[in-house]
């Protein structure tokens, strides 16, 4: 059994009318012949919507004693027993008294779906789950009953029953919401005029975000691929910092605001090495914002606020958004940094947000980033100490009148050198060592002020000293180095990971990849060059950038895979370190390729087995649907032709009518037969030109009995591009469609209207409708809906009607009509030039 339909009337507070809307909707079924009950209704005391209940078949309610007192609620076993096509149902948020069948009113309504009962009902915006924040906040009233967010987003169907604040505090005044002893205190509290303004709003961006979702959905199903919107791109700036997770979610916060919004995260790094940053923090923002709908980019430039803006500008991008620095405040001599140089150069095309976040200031605290290097300032650092600290310590001690021993002396230098070997690393440190040796000698080792040492014993005391600062130096450099090694090595196994991920789930395309090697490497162009044999010629596989090459010798760099395939990179010399990772995206590209090409041999044999089998099919209609016109006619003719019967004039000529009817039949499936196989092998080639459509369809409807449609095709309407003989046969096998499943002395409705840059063509029926999952495999060829019989065709008018529609550039889909049967929708290009004339109407507010 088919699940049933769910509409809901959404409003934004009580009294908006939710409740009368769903009831009004009641009626207009019931009038259009539907077998419509009331499940269950609250009126709530108010006349206007007690009134709409009459009229309607109303379910009796389960009655529940609870503690002493008595409540009433929907019975589910009534409703299913009595079997309607459509229930109301009303208050879907509804907690159920203690002892009924399902805890919430939603899984009484569940129910009912599941059984084939179509359910209309109600929930107000407050009521959805993931608000209830939000709405304690502007209201500061919990509310205790709420439905799943996922309950209503699944409706077929969601209306907006909106009102302005003012007339629903006017409709409260006036007593029409709640008894006149509450209006006062109702007013002054939850219906505020703030709070209706803000619960008016939420309703609209709820709905308004469902909307986008359909639209979304149509354009998929209907292949649209033009733009219909603008479309936002925010681009993250990311420093492999703490900040960078804030920054994600604060630019998936303003994407949220703005329907096909785009997020991407772009790290640049430094072209001296993979990755500056904390390869752990990177994979984590990296997760995050994949997460939240975006994608993470990996870009190298040496100039962080040029790069970022040239990848801004090559996306199209029309935001970024940028964390305030955590430099401290006296680091800012060392220029204006990547906020400040980003928003001065972004022109009036992109807009640049600085974000604050907990890091301001701070310090940057990044790990090592650059060769074996701790950073500049560490470098300044350890350089001062190495060098101011030891002339500081030297004016110190000769200017206090204190003997320490030249021990001590000595020991407070190497404490200077071990200093700036912490900070700075080698360089400051052998510096240090050096400088202090000098002063050592020249100031605390007699005679002083000269460079001699008397002493042996203070000539081996600072050898040895020189050597232990060197000694320190030297691990300190050494450990930075493996730090430096470590965090490249992970970052490349992150990379690798992700890679390998992704390929294997095949997320990657081709082009993807290239473009994925492309940003890492900061190259021009990046090319997958292969050749059948050792002096065949290269051909190119697949390729991204400007220029790519055409042989592997004219790269700036070349990665070999395999005796016949390599992947080309111009742009610059990579250093050899990063060859490794190049190795591993080559590789990876080939995998990419040779699955695509398993993909379409796949789909190649579809086609073949789908050949095949319209080629079985084909044979059965020839063996049983083309021999019935066939014997009728031999019939037909042998009757006549035979001595034994002598025939009237009404006797021959109901048989010449016969052999008639049975050479048009076989005239249109042969027809059809080669228009299917035209289609099947691409040798329909139409010829595209400016028609009126009251040319084309009036001639198409020769093949039908006159009184069977009802012809509307204004004269104001667009011209189409089409070709018209396409055209005209598509019309004929959709009306004839039509006309045989549409009751008697019930015609077809054929009309057309204009809708932005396209013309639609609605041909609508009042048979019995073809269910949803059923709307596409009507228009594969040799498929016959419902008890058709075997000598109505062989099943392939629709078929054909969508190749050519197609063919022209259009689209033919199915969809209900309204009170029962089936709409074929064909929609056709218009041709541009000044729209018709619409009389002027006054604004309305539909949902």
């Amino acid at each position: 059994m088919a699940r049933g339909k769910l509409r809901i009337y959404l409003g934004s507070a009580p009294g908006v009318g939710k409740t009368y809307a769903m009831l009004s909707e009641g009626h207009r079924r019931v009038e259009r012949g539907t077998d419509c009950v009331v499940a269950f209704v609250e009126h709530h005391g108010r006349p206007r919507t007690e009134v709409m209940l009459h009229g309607l078949e109303q379910i009796q309610r389960r009655t529940i004693e609870y503690r002493g007192s008595t409540f009433t609620e929907m019975d589910v076993d009534a409703v299913l027993e009595r079997g309607p096509a459509v229930a109301l149902v009303d208050e879907l948020a509804h907690t159920n008294v203690p002892g009924s069948r399902n805890t919430k009113r939603w899984q009484d309504v569940e129910e009912l779906l599941q059984a084939g009962i179509d359910v209309v009902s109600t929930v107000n915006i407050q009521h959805l789950e993931s608000l209830g924040d939000v709405v304690e906040s502007i209201t500061g009233v919990r509310q205790r009953e709420t439905v799943p967010d996922e309950v209503v987003r699944r409706a077929n169907q969601i209306e907006l029953v909106d009102m302005s604040p003012q007339a629903l505090r006017r409709r409260m005044a006036h007593g029409n919401i709640y008894k006149s002893d509450k209006v006062d205190a109702a007013l002054s509290n939850y219906f505020r005029p703030g709070n209706l303004t803000a619960l008016r709003e939420l309703a609209l961006l709820w709905v308004a975000d469902r909307v986008d979702e359909y639209l979304q959905q149509y354009r998929g199903e209907h292949n649209i691929r033009s733009t219909w919107q603008a479309r936002e791109r925010i681009v993250v700036g990311l420093t492999g910092g703490p900040e960078g997770r804030t920054l994600i979610r604060r630019a998936a916060r303003m994407a949220a605001k703005g329907s096909g919004s785009e997020i991407l995260a772009v790290y640049v790094a430094r072209s001296d090495g993979l990755t500056s940053a904390s390869p752990k923090e990177l994979a984590v923002q990296r997760t995050l914002v994949e997460d939240l709908g975006g994608s993470f980019h990996h870009v190298i430039g040496d100039d962080v606020p040029v790069s970022l803006l040239e990848f801004a500008r090559g996306v199209n991008a029309t935001q970024i958004v940028l964390g305030s620095s955590r430099r401290k405040a006296w680091q800012y001599v060392f220029g204006p940094g990547v906020g400040a140089t980003v928003a001065r150069e972004s022109g009036p095309d992109l807009d640049v947000h600085i974000v604050t976040h907990e890091e301001v200031a701070k310090g940057r605290g990044l790990p090592v980033a650059r060769g074996a290097r701790l950073g500049r300032a560490r470098s300044i650092w350890g350089w001062l100490a190495g060098m101011a600290g030891p002339a500081l310590l030297t004016l110190l001690l000769t200017n206090v009148d204190a003997d320490l021993g030249l021990a001590n002396d000595m020991l407070l230098f190497l404490t200077l050198t071990v200093a700036a070997a912490l900070l700075g690393g080698l360089m400051p440190a052998l510096a240090s060592a050096a400088f202090g040796s000098f002063l050592l000698n020249y100031y605390f080792t007699p005679p002083v002020h000269e460079i001699t040492i008397a002493d042996p014993k203070n000539i081996l005391a600072i050898a040895i000293f020189f050597l232990v600062a060197v000694s320190v130096a030297s691990v300190v450099d050494l450990a930075a180095r493996r730090t430096h090694q470590a965090a490249r090595l992970r970052a490349e196994s992150e990379i690798l990971s992700f890679l390998a991920g992704s390929v294997l789930r095949g997320e990657t395309t081709l082009d993807a990849l290239l473009e994925r090697v492309r940003e890492t490497f900061a190259m021009e162009s990046v090319a997958l060059l292969e050749r059948a044999g050792d002096v065949e010629p290269w051909t190119c596989a697949g390729s991204v950038g400007p220029h790519p090459v055409a042989r592997p010798e004219d790269a700036d760099v070349d990665m070999p895979v395999g005796d016949h395939m390599a992947l080309a990179l111009s742009g610059r010399v990579l250093p050899a370190e990063d060859r490794r990772v190049l190795g591993a995206f080559a590789a990876q590209a080939a995998v990419v390729l040779d699955r695509q090409r398993l993909v379409d041999e796949a789909e190649e044999s579809r086609k073949l087995a789908e050949g095949n089998r319209i080629r079985t099919a084909l044979l059965a209609a020839v063996s049983h649907d083309l021999r019935t016109p066939l014997a009728s006619i031999k019939a037909a003719v042998t009757s006549l032709r035979s001595d034994d019967v002598q025939w009237s004039e009404d006797d021959e000529a109901e048989l010449l009518a016969g052999i008639e009817d049975g050479a048009d039949r076989l005239d249109h499936l042969v027809g059809n037969l080669l228009d299917m196989s035209r289609l099947n092998t691409g040798t329909v080639r139409p010829i595209i030109r400016e028609i009126d459509l009251d040319e084309v369809v009036p001639m198409a409807l020769g093949g039908v009995p006159e009184d069977s449609v009802e012809l509307d095709i204004p004269e104001s309407l667009p011209m189409v591009a089409v070709d018209s003989g396409l055209l005209e046969r598509a019309v004929a096998n959709i009306v004839e469609n039509a006309v045989k499943y549409s009751p008697d002395a019930t015609p077809v409705l054929v009309a057309a209207s204009a809708l932005g840059d396209r013309v639609e063509v609605r041909v609508a029926d009042r048979g019995p409708g073809v269910p949803d999952d059923s709307k596409e495999r009507i228009f594969e060829p040799f498929q016959r809906y419902g008890d058709a019989p075997r000598g109505a065709g062989v099943g392939l008018g629709l078929a054909v009607a969508r190749g050519f529609v197609e063919s022209m550039g259009g689209t033919l889909t199915a969809e209900d009509t309204p009170g029962g049967g089936m709409t074929m929708v064909l929609t056709l290009r218009a041709v541009p030039g000044p729209g018709p004339v619409v009389a002027d109407l006054s604004a309305q507010v539909t949902s």
